[in-house]
């Protein structure tokens, strides 16, 4: 069996994503290092599976420690695989998220959804740019274009900038003339995030910004370094606790 092909291609992927989205990128480094100056929050959010890519914005060792993760149980399968997608497709559950915690005019709203169309990240998206806060959609355009409406608007049309997976509908890629299996859309979230961190981290350190950043807390030194970030954020980050 000939793995190495499969490697290739995915490697092929990751690079045509961060060719596709180098303007794109630098525009969301940049909300990033306003968030951070501002001393204020980037929220993330998504459904489903793309809580995956929510998972990796948050207490990850080498992450921003400025996240605030918008969750509600019901959306997670491992809760209720059936129960999550409807969940997703029921209006008005991201007004009840907001109403508990909403970004603001000096925030960031980070929205992952691969196809970009469902009720929930659209009226998040929608009800944080009512807010005030710009909105990230790392999302795949072809997936929104093919997938069938549910919500007024799409998370496309709703963003303040796209980052785009170029996903495939379906999001399986392999064998590539007709995939049935190895969705990407999990790598290439989180991908796209740490390519945001590191030129969040290279520009804000050329400012002079002590970008904050979470330790493992499994290296030597790692919970101590951890302290002040957590004294500084857990009256503001409830999960943090």
């Amino acid at each position: 069996m000939n793995t190495t092909r499969n490697w290739t291609d995915v490697a092929d992927k990751l690079a045509a994503v961060e060719t596709a989205n180098a303007e794109a990128l630098d525009k969301v480094a940049e909300l990033v290092l306003g968030v951070i100056r501002a001393d204020a929050l980037v929220f993330t959010a998504g459904a489903g599976h793309s809580l995956a890519a929510v998972a990796e914005t948050f207490y990850r060792a080498g992450g921003l420690a400025c996240v605030y993760p918008l969750y509600h149980r019901e959306l997670l399968p491992l809760h209720g695989a059936q129960h999550s997608t409807k969940t997703e497709r029921r209006g008005g559950l991201a007004e009840e998220v907001l109403a508990e915690r909403a970004p603001g005019p000096d925030d960031v709203l980070v929205v992952f959804s691969t196809s970009g169309v469902n009720p929930y990240p659209v009226e998040l998206a929608a009800g944080a740019r009512a807010r005030g806060a710009a909105v990230v959609a790392v999302t795949s355009r072809e997936c929104v274009a093919a997938a069938p409406r549910r919500a007024a608007s799409t998370l496309v049309e709703e963003a303040s900038v796209v980052l785009d997976s170029l996903v495939i509908p379906g999001d399986a890629s392999h064998p590539a003339d007709a995939p049935r299996t190895a969705p990407l859309s999990t790598v290439v979230n989180a991908f796209l995030w740490n390519l945001v961190l590191a030129q969040v981290f290279d520009r804000g350190t050329a400012e002079g910004i002590d970008v904050p950043l979470w330790r493992s807390s499994n290296v030597e030194g790692g919970d101590e370094a951890n302290a002040a970030l957590l004294a500084k954020y857990t009256p503001r980050v409830p999960a943090l606790h």
